[in-house]
């Protein structure tokens, strides 16, 4: 019979206690880090930006004069672009994460599509602003456009799309689809009507965060050679465009030569918080609505 020493016991139990107490306060002082450096950032966003907002900001073009300058052009542009990605991301996101999770056979195939899916979400952007100039703007020819911009984003918001897809659609139980399979329907049948109904908040959740992340990319469209400078309003997707992050990059370049422009590109990157702020809270309604519904 074994006899345990209990000095030894509380001793090691000392150490994980004292070694608990110091991963906690690494981890809180990390926090807190985090979150001085970002209420550091507002407030120097919302100081540089009173007094810069209003109506004439919001509904102005691009001008060379600070107080006259405006961003409707960069407003139009990101709803343009959105109006590219959203559709073309969808898609090819969601059917994708379908086919491989329904329908491809575990194997080589499968294994290698998604080991790449896997891959290219980690690929910095501007390698996708690299492929996007080869392919779209040159080898199609349609140059700084907001169809080329659209596609590039696309691409690079696309693998998020399909990992946050498959994880929504692997799961919904499998017994909601035996059930559908023992009432005579087939296999599309019971993905169209029993899946995707019962995965719609985790897809639909991964889309707009995806769609966050490609509103806020500036490094892919610098590199296809979107502008910032006095262009006309956008009016369809062969039309050239600039983007709020675009522009509160030159801004903040100009700010050099100009103190103004440094206010203007702060009112612009608090306008830009609030459409990310609005699709994240859209994001956490909808995964709400439907997280209980099967």
């Amino acid at each position: 019979m074994k006899y345990v020493d209990i000095a030894k016991v509380e001793k090691k139990m000392d150490k994980r206690i004292i070694t608990n107490k110091i991963a906690k306060a690494l981890f809180l002082t990390a926090a807190l880090f985090g979150l001085v450096i970002l209420a550091v950032l507002i407030y120097r966003i919302f100081s540089q930006s009173i007094g810069w907002i209003d109506m004439n900001f919001l509904t102005n073009r691009l001008s060379t004069d600070p107080n006259k300058a405006g961003i409707m052009g960069a407003i139009l542009g990101t709803l343009w672009l959105m109006v590219v990605v959203a559709p073309v991301t969808m898609f090819l996101g969601i059917g994708t994460a379908i086919y491989l999770e329904e329908y491809a056979k575990k194997g080589k195939v499968r294994s290698f599509i998604q080991t790449n899916i896997t891959n290219l979400a980690g690929v910095p952007s501007v390698v996708f602003g690299i492929l996007g100039l080869t392919i779209f703007v040159r080898n199609f020819d349609l140059g700084s456009v907001v169809l080329a911009g659209g596609l590039t984003m696309a691409l690079l918001v696309l693998p998020i799309v399909v990992v946050a897809s498959q994880e929504a659609i692997r799961a919904v139980p499998q017994y909601l689809r035996e059930a559908s399979y023992g009432m005579g329907a087939t296999k599309w049948q019971t993905i169209r009507n029993v899946v995707l109904p019962a995965s719609i908040a985790g897809i639909l959740t991964g889309a707009i965060l995806a769609l966050s992340r490609a509103i806020g990319e500036t490094a892919p469209l610098i590199v296809i050679g979107i502008p910032a400078l006095l262009i006309p309003l956008p009016n369809g997707i062969f039309d050239k465009f600039t983007i709020l992050p675009m522009q509160i990059y030159y801004w903040t370049i100009d700010s050099a030569l100009v103190a103004e422009y440094a206010n203007l590109a702060a009112a612009t990157i608090l306008v830009l918080l609030i459409v990310l702020f609005v699709m994240n809270s859209v994001a956490i309604l909808i995964r709400n609505k439907f997280q209980n519904r099967f």
